[in-house]
């Protein structure tokens, strides 16, 4: 505990006095452009891997990140993407998973879910990823058939977020673009997902 304290103490000591206007502007209202949906994962820090700042990106983070489809639940993730897209009127959306990934090992193992109810469950958003698993790729090397179903689960939920009323009819109205990412912790790259070429091309 005394380390997130010491870390906030070094906050309040030397970043807030240089972005003190920036805080100043964002106190009372935000004005993000881009909705980024990803992983719960702690290795996954996207203002660090994109360099963005306050007030940039408006987060969304899930196990899996997973974009749930069901009409009948109130979730985190749908209402946030509504919030974000009717409300904030952001001009994008990203949506991107990770390299080594616990929710995608859990779906194709399935080790241990019984104490885990909860997430067995959640668990149950991703079944589709097997169905858009991606060619295996020799640079991926011992975890080519994981990484190849991780990307898989990056195209199952940019469907499913399309499919969300808000981004549907944002999309429609020409006002809204999405993305799909995949993020390799090892490497520090980002590919995206060319839905002409229905492959993951290197972002740059």
């Amino acid at each position: 505990m005394q380390r997130v304290i010491e870390g906030h103490k070094k906050f309040l000591a030397e970043v807030f006095p240089k972005k003190r206007d920036r805080f100043h502007l964002l106190a009372e209202s935000q004005a993000p452009e881009w909705l980024f949906i990803t992983c719960s994962d702690s290795r996954i820090v996207p203002d660090l891997i994109l360099g963005t700042g306050p007030g940039d990106l408006f987060i969304s983070r899930s196990i899996g990140n997973v974009v749930p489809v069901s009409m009948n639940d109130v979730d985190g993730v749908t209402a946030t993407i509504e919030y974000a897209v009717d409300v904030l009127k952001v001009p994008y959306v990203i949506l991107c998973g990770h390299s080594d990934c616990g929710a995608i090992k859990a779906a194709i193992n399935r080790q241990g879910l019984d104490k885990l109810p909860k997430a067995n469950r959640w668990l149950q958003h991703v079944e589709a990823a097997f169905s858009h698993r991606q060619p295996l790729r020799e640079e991926d090397g011992p975890h080519a058939e994981l990484c190849s179903v991780i990307r898989g689960n990056v195209i199952a939920q940019l469907l499913n977020l399309k499919a969300q009323p808000s981004v549907s009819r944002a999309m429609r109205e020409g006002r809204l673009k999405v993305f799909g990412w995949y993020y390799d912790i090892l490497s520090g790259r980002i590919e995206q997902f060319d839905e002409e070429e229905r492959r993951f091309i290197a972002l740059v």
